[in-house]
């Protein structure tokens, strides 16, 4: 394409990628130049005078940014802890991470979190010492929805391993806002080993993050039987409506299903086929697929991702030995060995392009085609997919409230790749029914069965 035409696609695709752009780790810990936070804090046996802190944003470039903390013009008393430091974030497409901090060294009273009290690059003396422990890469997992858990690690030698999970939201009251405010509560399962206070740097910490604000309340279970609390005083920020948490493509480790699928013209008889998830880590996942009965004889196995740019299917392979004949697929430019075939419901699924589904879907969010992208080189599929809201629909494994997507497909040469799928999508399930009109004129049907 030249010319005109060129510039018109290329118009279209950037005004696809702004109607489906996620809220980003910007809104969950916000950074414009002028926000400040003061946070009060306490530990029930080495810091039981509350002490408030001042965070600032001392730093930012693109999605890296710094915040700073210092006790100092706090007036708080003379035995609270003296404090003063900043720790470096950094957003990336799977959440926020951390990538540095600096402080003064903790009070000598505190626990050692090392393995020898030299040269100790680790404290839990500070409000957001506690946000960051043990939760380096990510700190929040995005996109943040049902059932996302994480793994991480933490500390000066990461030392420090933590298991996160998101728990949903909840109503939290702090001393920064008039009344309760819905945050999203986010544990983590906290274990250090091998330092000399791992007693203390080990246990049970949640976090409470309110969209548009930040951490607003901290509370930190320590092993040995301390509590260290942090809750919000003040900030200038302004709590936002946090997007919906609905998971329409879980990874659950275990979760199976198995699926009917025909065509009216090439494959009458039901091709049915279980699939199950076989392996999850932190945010990508592993379906397996079998034939159970049929004329087609698969084993297949697909790879997805979630990211803040949606779910997205990172490789795929299946063999088969089938008994139909399905027509061809393209695209012409790629050797006939090379190009994909639907052999489950899967490949019809994600035919054409990425993602399967936006971070955040919602009514209305549309994206396409990117002749420029590698879903090009393995489809040849020029069109578009649109979210066309929530719908009740019923197949044999139950009645669910699903996302529907809408695309059109268009593979030049090749009308069995070709016409108008749609996708209904159920929370904490997955995907449940799909219709795929193709431009031969036969449909393609696919049902959740159990």
């Amino acid at each position: 394409m030249t010319g005109r035409g060129a510039a018109a696609a290329a118009a279209v695709l950037i005004v696809f990628a702004v109607l489906v752009a996620p809220a980003g780790a910007d809104d969950w810990l916000p950074h414009a130049s002028d926000a400040t936070w003061e946070y009060t804090w306490t530990d029930s046996v080495y810091n039981t005078t509350p002490t408030k802190e001042k965070v600032t944003v001392k730093s930012t470039k693109g999605g890296a940014f710094t915040l700073a903390w210092t006790t100092d013009g706090e007036q708080n008393p003379e035995d609270a802890p003296v404090s003063l430091g900043s720790v470096a974030f950094q957003e990336q497409p799977f959440g926020l991470i951390v990538t540095d901090w600096t402080s003064n060294p903790p009070p000598t009273s505190f626990p050692i979190l090392c393995a020898s009290i030299g040269s100790c690059g680790n404290s839990l003396a500070s409000s957001l010492y506690n946000l960051i422990w043990g939760t380096r890469a990510p700190l929040l997992a995005e996109p943040l929805l049902a059932g996302t858990a994480w793994t991480s690690t933490g500390g000066a030698q990461n030392d420090v391993t933590s298991s996160s999970q998101y728990l949903g939201t909840e109503q939290v009251t702090v001393p920064a806002f008039p009344g309760p405010v819905t945050a999203a509560k986010v544990q983590a399962q906290v274990t250090q080993a091998g330092a000399l206070g791992d007693p203390y740097g080990s246990g049970v910490r949640t976090v409470w993050w309110v969209f548009g604000v930040g951490p607003a309340k901290i509370v930190f279970q320590h092993k040995a039987g301390e509590v260290t609390t942090v809750q919000l005083s003040s900030t200038n920020q302004q709590q936002k409506t946090a997007p919906p948490d609905a998971n329409y493509f879980p990874f659950k480790q275990g979760l199976a299903g198995t699926y009917s699928w025909t065509n009216t013209r090439w494959l009458k008889k039901p091709e049915v086929e279980h699939f199950s998830i076989d392996a999850v880590a932190n945010g990508t996942a592993r379906f397996a697929f079998k034939s159970v009965s049929g004329p087609l004889k698969v084993a297949a196995a697909y790879v997805f991702t979630t990211r803040t740019n949606g779910v997205t299917e990172v490789s795929a392979a299946a063999k088969a030995a089938s008994l139909a004949k399905l027509p061809p697929l393209g695209p012409k430019f790629q050797p006939v060995d090379k190009r994909r075939h639907f052999f489950t419901p899967f490949d019809l699924m994600t035919f054409g392009f990425n993602p399967l589904l936006p971070a955040y879907p919602a009514a209305g969010n549309l994206w396409g085609s990117d002749p420029n992208g590698p879903d090009w080189v393995n489809f040849g599929v020029t069109g578009k997919s649109t979210v066309v809201g929530v719908q009740r629909v019923t197949v044999p494994a139950g009645t669910y409230r699903a996302l529907v997507v809408r695309s059109s497909l268009k593979q030049a040469g090749f009308p069995f790749g070709s016409g108008t799928r749609t996708s209904w999508f159920a929370p904490d399930r997955g995907l449940v029914k799909l219709v795929f009109q193709h431009a031969d004129g036969s449909v393609s049907r696919v049902e959740l069965m159990r």
